[in-house]
């Protein structure tokens, strides 16, 4: 399958930088799709006008 260890070798790398991006992308779904909650739009906007209340 390998000509040589270059070729090896490159094939590791690109093999680990593939699942390194898979588990980064995994992750930030994750994150992304996972909210608490309590924090939907309307609550962001409401702890902002509070914020600014505080202010005064």
């Amino acid at each position: 399958m390998f000509g040589n260890d270059a070729e090896f070798l490159l094939t590791l790398h690109r093999t680990h930088a593939a699942e390194l991006r898979a588990e980064v992308a995994a992750d930030r779904l994750a994150r992304a799709v996972s909210r608490s909650p309590g924090r939907s739009w309307l609550g962001r906007r409401q702890q902002a006008r509070h914020a600014g209340e505080d202010r005064r």
